[in-house]
């Protein structure tokens, strides 16, 4: 990508990355709920409520409700701590490291001048072998498959 990329430039990437995936039949997400997507994907666990609500200084229950619109749609899930039993781990997931994989592929795409995957086969074509091949590459800290493929 380039480095020398100027404001209006960047902007036109984000907003056909978002083109892009509101064509999709897939939920959109709000910035919040990206936000918290992308820092559970992509910093090392464990994550807590406490601790994302502390490192994107966002309340405690808008980093709930996110999470909990995040679980609907499986791309996240809560366990409690074994060593804290107060204490409730946010971990990744298979659907939801294919979804930021994807995600990350379309503003690839568009970095690059290229057309992004198209949309109609994205779910049927490209998400199912994408889980797959992450089930079978990637395993989160706790053993379980679930880890963004990028």
């Amino acid at each position: 990508m380039a480095k020398d990329m100027k404001a209006t430039e960047a902007l036109d990437l984000w907003r056909g990355a978002i083109v892009e995936t509101v064509r999709r039949d897939g939920p959109d997400l709000s910035a919040r709920q990206m936000a918290i997507m992308l820092t559970i994907y992509l910093t090392p666990p464990p994550h807590t409520v406490r601790g994302l609500s502390g490192l994107l200084n966002v309340s405690k229950p808008a980093v709930t409700r996110a999470l909990d619109r995040l679980g609907q749609l499986g791309y996240v899930r809560r366990k409690p701590d074994e060593a804290d039993r107060r204490s409730i781990l946010v971990q990744r997931t298979v659907k939801g490291s294919v979804y930021l994989t994807e995600f990350g592929e379309i503003i690839a795409a568009l970095a690059r001048g290229e057309t992004p995957p198209d949309p109609k086969n994205l779910e049927t074509n490209f998400s199912s072998k994408r889980v797959s091949e992450t089930e079978a590459s990637y395993s989160d800290m706790s053993g379980e498959k679930a880890s963004l493929a990028l």
